[in-house]
């Protein structure tokens, strides 16, 4: 059911792979609540993802862009602007990988090349694309913008490795960036902590399944799927929000208030019991 909260909104999507990214569920929502989108993401990705078939749902044009060069985000800006008559509304920032991760390396035996290309892929092309569009005055007074993080960036949980660190200076440019462009123009500028989500991503963090099994557990609500996400996205592009700014919000089904669950428990109890016996 839509409700037309974003009709008339123009909007940037960036991170769009397939049906399981996040970032595509954000885009079919936007475009079912009445937005104009441009998509983008690395031509590597585009080579290698579906969203000539997004583009074609949501009617969309695709702009290739590698979110960590600045000229490559000036132009991507700047021909969105053309392409919508003016400025932006609503910005998604849907981008992490770690090579570290996708190499297998434990956080005590990083490759330090690799890390570097970590916080420039998840976090620094964040602060890039807020400097690019506030140099080219690009959003409209009370945009928004979002960027998806998870709740490794406050606890250590096992696997995530420096995509935690990634995170962590994630959320940090949103609280910085948030307060300059609050002050001076008006624009939101937040992080929403995800349930773990099984995306093209989230598939290469070690032991991703028993990651979710055991956040389904510890979640009074259950987890937060890829199309939950997407609906609080929209209310945050909305206008229902205008007052939002530098949080990192929790879209977890409770998992991060929580410190253990009745089903854990008992998960735990059944997995103890099996081992050392009763």
């Amino acid at each position: 059911m839509a409700y037309n909260l974003l009709k008339g909104k123009k909007g940037i999507i960036f991170g769009a792979l397939n049906e399981k990214s996040i970032a595509w569920q954000v885009a079919l929502k936007a475009h079912e609540e009445g937005a104009e989108l441009v998509l983008t993401n690395t031509p590597v990705a585009l080579r290698l993802g579906e969203l000539e078939a997004l583009a074609s749902i949501t009617k969309s044009q695709i702009i290739p862009a590698d979110a960590t060069n600045v000229d490559e985000l000036k132009n991507l800006i700047s021909k969105s602007m053309e392409i919508f008559g003016g400025k932006i509304d609503f910005i998604l920032h849907s981008i992490g990988m770690s090579p570290n991760v996708r190499k297998g390396l434990s956080y005590d035996n990083l490759n330090y090349d690799f890390y570097q290309k970590t916080l420039d892929i998840s976090a620094l092309s964040f602060h890039k694309v807020l400097l690019v569009c506030r140099s080219l005055d690009a959003i409209k007074e009370w945009g928004s913008v979002v960027a998806l993080s998870y709740v490794a960036a406050q606890r250590t949980l096992y696997g995530y490795n420096d995509m935690a660190d990634a995170k962590s200076l994630l959320e940090s440019i949103a609280r910085s960036f948030g307060y300059i462009y609050g002050r001076d123009k008006k624009i939101r500028v937040n992080t929403v902590s995800q349930s773990p989500t099984l995306t093209t991503a989230g598939s290469g963090v070690k032991g991703i399944d028993r990651l979710l099994d055991f956040s389904e557990r510890m979640s009074p609500l259950g987890n937060a799927n890829a199309e939950d996400c997407a609906n609080y996205c929209i209310t945050l592009f909305s206008d229902l929000t205008k007052k939002v700014t530098m949080q990192n919000l929790f879209h977890d089904g409770g998992f991060s208030s929580m410190g253990m669950s009745l089903k854990a428990m008992s998960q735990y109890e059944q997995s103890f019991h099996d081992v050392v016996g009763d």
